[in-house]
C-alpha cells in the first residue's frame, strides 16, 4: 500500500506518528484479541534464499496457477469457461482468497481486506460476466440483495456524524474548487486514457506518471482543505499511499476511470468479496491445493516444475498469480519488478453492543476526519433484520505516512496488544466509549498488501517467460478487483493458446 511523503504544504492531516507516539494503555481491562496471519516467516525464509527440504512427491499437472487470489481464482474460471479443467491452484495460505480473504463468528462473516466491487459502467465486460456466472446479474438487473444498502456513507467531524464524504462546512470556495475538480476529472474520462481495465485505455501520458498528485494539485491551484483531504483520502483507500507518493497519473485514475453510472452500488456482502472467493471455490473444488508455500520454479527443458513444500509439479504452462515481487525470489534470471508494495493494518471489532453517538446513523462505510486509518465497514449492513444489536467493524489501516520498509519492521516488532491500543485511540475519537462496546480485536499485517503506484509506474514492465504468465494485479500499479480479474484472465487465455499448440 519507498517514501513516506509530508502531508501537502498547508495542510495538517493527523499522521502514524502523531496516532501512535507515547501511546499508553488505559486503565480499562485490556480488549483481547490476536494475529490471525503467519505466513510472513516462510515469506522471509524465500527472502532469504534459506534452503528447503527436497520433494517427496511429483505430480504431473499440465497448468499450475501459483496464487489463489482474485487473480488465480480468475483464471481458473476462465478455464473452466473454455472447457479446461486439467489445471491445479496451489495456494500458501490455509485459506484461499489472498486481499479477498474472510472470516466468521459467531455474529457474521466478515471481510479481510477487499470488501466491494463498483457497479460497472457500459456493458462491464468480464466483471459484469462473472457476476452472471454467479447470480448477481440476471435479466439485466442486478441482484438487489447485493447492492449496497443505504445509508452508505458517513463521516464523522466536528464532534458529529454527518451523511456523505463531503463535509458540509465546506466553504463557497471549497465548493467552487471542488466543481472544478470534478469537470476536470470528466474531461480526463472523455479522453478514454483512463479505464478500467487500464490495459483497455488509450496511450498513457508519462508526463503525469513522472510527477506525484500532490505536485499535479499546487500546479492546478487547488489549496481547498477539504478537496486536498478527499483526495488524500482516495490514494490512501485505493493504494495505501498519500498525495505526495502516488503518481498523478494513479490519482487521476480513481476519479476519471469509472465514469457516472447510474445504477446504484457498490456490489457488497457481509464477507466482503470473500463471497465472489467462496463461489469461485465451488467451481475449482479439489484442484486446490491450499497450505503448498511455493519456494522454488524453475524450467525443465520447455516445461516448468514448480516446487510447493513436498510436492514437485511438473507443467507445461504456469500462471503466476501470487505477488511479482516474488518472482526473482523464486525464478532464476528474473529482474525485481520495481513494484512498490503499501503494508496495511486490517482488524475486525466485534462490537457487543453500539456505542453512543451523535449525528447521522451508522453507515456501511464508516470515516472518521483526518483520522491515519479510513475508518471502518459494517458487516451487517446488508442484514434484512431490522436491528442488530450485535455485530462487527472491518477496520482500515493503511501505514501510509511512513517508508513501506520501516512500517513493515513497525507491523512485525508491535504486539497485538498494541495495535488494538491503537486502533481504539483512534476509534475513541467518534466513539468515547468504544472500549465499553468491543469484546475482541483480532487482527491481519499485510506487509505487501498492494502494488502502489509511485512515480514513474507506468514505465515500468514485466515480461512474461515462455510458458509461464504473470497475472497479479500489481501489473497494474493498483489492486482493484477488474484488474486482478482481468490480469488472471488475460494469463489464462495465453496458456490455453499455447497447450493448444
Amino acid at each position: 500500500m519507498t517514501q513516506g511523503g509530508a502531508p501537502t504544504p498547508g495542510w495538517t492531516r493527523r499522521g502514524l506518528g502523531a496516532a501512535l507516539v507515547g501511546l499508553a494503555r488505559k486503565s480499562e481491562a485490556r480488549v483481547p484479541g490476536e494475529f490471525v496471519d503467519g505466513s510472513h516467516a516462510m515469506g522471509h525464509k524465500v527472502r532469504d534464499r534459506q534452503a528447503f527440504g527436497g520433494a517427496r512427491q511429483t505430480v504431473e499437472a499440465p497448468v499450475v496457477v501459483v496464487g489463489g487470489g482474485i487473480a488465480g481464482l480468475s483464471a481458473a474460471w476462465r478455464f473452466d469457461k473454455r472447457g479446461f479443467r486439467d489445471y491445479v491452484v496451489v495456494e500458501m495460505e490455509d485459506r484461499a482468497g489472498g486481499n479477498s480473504r474472510w472470516g466468521q463468528n459467531e455474529v457474521t462473516p466478515y471481510p479481510w481486506a477487499a470488501h466491494y466491487v463498483p457497479v460497472p459502467s457500459g456493458t462491464g465486460g468480464l466483471v459484469r460476466e462473472i457476476m452472471t456466472d454467479l447470480g448477481v446479474f440476471s435479466g439485466g438487473k442486478w441482484e438487489e440483495r447485493y447492492l449496497c444498502h443505504s445509508p452508505q456513507e458517513r463521516l464523522f467531524i466536528h464532534g458529529r456524524w454527518q451523511e456523505g464524504l463531503e463535509p458540509e462546512t465546506s466553504t463557497a470556495e471549497d465548493r467552487r474548487q471542488a466543481k472544478r475538480f470534478q469537470e476536470m476529472m470528466r474531461e480526463f474520462e472523455g479522453s478514454g486514457e483512463f479505464a478500467i481495465p487500464m490495459e483497455t485505455g488509450k496511450r498513457r501520458r508519462s508526463d503525469l506518471s513522472r510527477m506525484t498528485m500532490s505536485e499535479w494539485m499546487k500546479a492546478q491551484r487547488f489549496d481547498s482543505e477539504t478537496l486536498l483531504w478527499f483526495a488524500d483520502y482516495a490514494c490512501r483507500d485505493d493504494f495505501g499511499s498519500s498525495l505526495s507518493t502516488t503518481s498523478a497519473w494513479a490519482g487521476i485514475h480513481y476519479h476519471a476511470a469509472r465514469g457516472q453510472r447510474d445504477d446504484k452500488g457498490p456490489l457488497t456482502w457481509p464477507e466482503g468479496n470473500g463471497w465472489i472467493v467462496r463461489r469461485l471455490l465451488e467451481r475449482v473444488g479439489a484442484r486446490l491445493r491450499t497450505g503448498a508455500f511455493v519456494h522454488r520454479i524453475e524450467r525443465n527443458r520447455t516445461n516448468w516444475r514448480v516446487f510447493a513444500g513436498p510436492v514437485e509439479y511438473r507443467a507445461r504452462a504456469v500462471v503466476f498469480a501470487a505477488p511479482t515481487y516474488l518472482a526473482p525470489y523464486l525464478i532464476a534470471g528474473v529482474p525485481p519488478p520495481g513494484i512498490e508494495y503499501s503494508p496495511w493494518l486490517t482488524a475486525n471489532l466485534t462490537v457487543d453492543r453500539w456505542p453512543d453517538e451523535t449525528g447521522f446513523a451508522p453507515a456501511w462505510d464508516n470515516v472518521i476526519h483526518r483520522s491515519p486509518s479510513l475508518g471502518y465497514v459494517v458487516a451487517t449492513h446488508q442484514s434484512l433484520r431490522t436491528w442488530n444489536p450485535r455485530t462487527v467493524w472491518t477496520y482500515y489501516w493503511p501505514l501510509s505516512s511512513m517508508p513501506p520498509a520501516a512500517a513493515r519492521r513497525m507491523l512485525l516488532e508491535k504486539d497485538a496488544s498494541y495495535w488494538i491500543e491503537a486502533i481504539l485511540t483512534d476509534l475513541e475519537t467518534a466513539h468515547p466509549d468504544i472500549r465499553r462496546c468491543v469484546s475482541r480485536v483480532d487482527l491481519m499485517r499485510m506487509g505487501h498488501a498492494m502494488a502502489r503506484p509511485s512515480p514513474g509506474h507506468l514505465e515500468r514492465t514485466v515480461r512474461d517467460l515462455d510458458g509461464l504468465y504473470f497475472a497479479n494485479s500489481d501489473l497494474s500499479g493498483f489492486s482493484l478487483f477488474e484488474e486482478a480479474q482481468y490480469r488472471g484472465v488475460a494469463a489464462a487465455d495465453k496458456v490455453l493458446r499455447r497447450i493448444s499448440k
